[in-house]
């Protein structure tokens, strides 16, 4: 017998996560191209970004080189569309202000001196996977190739606690996306209320398991 599912999280409902949404409406929008391993992942992240961001679209898959939705995206931002993905031709987003770049420090990020124009960058891409899916996704997909790519300072603290990688700096897609809109938007606080509630779901994620012992 199935169990029962939250129709807004897609969750067993004493799993729902939906309590950890926010309300925040991003000027930037967003575009998800998710491994389908990632889809039924219980400790994935992208489910309460969706819920959380107004403007973000999911798309699942591993070739996207005959999606429409993508296609459509890349033909509608032409230009102006970014990929955050560490290739080696990525460049480093960061604030714009003295004083947004003061309080990124305070939150134990290294700035450095090589910079993204990020005032022509009107929609993100996130690959949504773990590092050898997300590369997988990526060599893939020569559109992809062909798009400005753009990458966060080291030194990002991740809040994730319950899903470890041995990649240095690594960040869970929802704390890359956050971080990425804050510089983008140069709005270094707008997104902290759901890396506050990113810190909840953790909480929630772990009692969660324990209680499955």
């Amino acid at each position: 017998m199935s169990r029962a599912l939250c129709q807004h999280c897609q969750r067993p409902k004493n799993a729902c996560i939906c309590a950890f949404a926010v309300n925040i409406t991003n000027d930037i929008p967003v575009v998800v191209l998710q491994h389908p391993n990632e889809v039924s992942q219980s400790k994935g992240t992208v489910s309460l970004l969706t819920q959380s961001l107004t403007q973000c679209e999911v798309i699942v898959g591993e070739n996207f080189s005959d999606c429409a939705t993508l296609l459509h995206r890349l033909k509608q931002y032409e230009g102006n569309i970014a990929l955050l993905y560490p290739s080696e031709h990525a460049t480093t987003l960061e604030y714009s202000s003295q004083a947004q770049q003061d309080y990124d420090t305070d939150f134990n990020t290294e700035i450095t001196s090589e910079k993204a124009n990020n005032h022509d960058i009107q929609c993100i891409i996130i690959l949504d996977g773990t590092w050898k899916k997300a590369y997988r996704i990526f060599m893939l997909n020569a559109c992809l190739h062909k798009i400005k790519h753009i990458v966060l300072p080291t030194g990002i603290a991740s809040l994730y606690q319950i899903r470890k990688t041995k990649k240095d700096n690594a960040l869970s897609s929802l704390e890359a996306c956050c971080h990425a809109l804050a510089r983008i938007e140069n709005n270094a606080e707008k997104y902290q209320v759901l890396l506050s509630s990113f810190v909840k779901f953790n909480q929630f994620q772990q009692s969660f398991n324990q209680n499955k012992l």
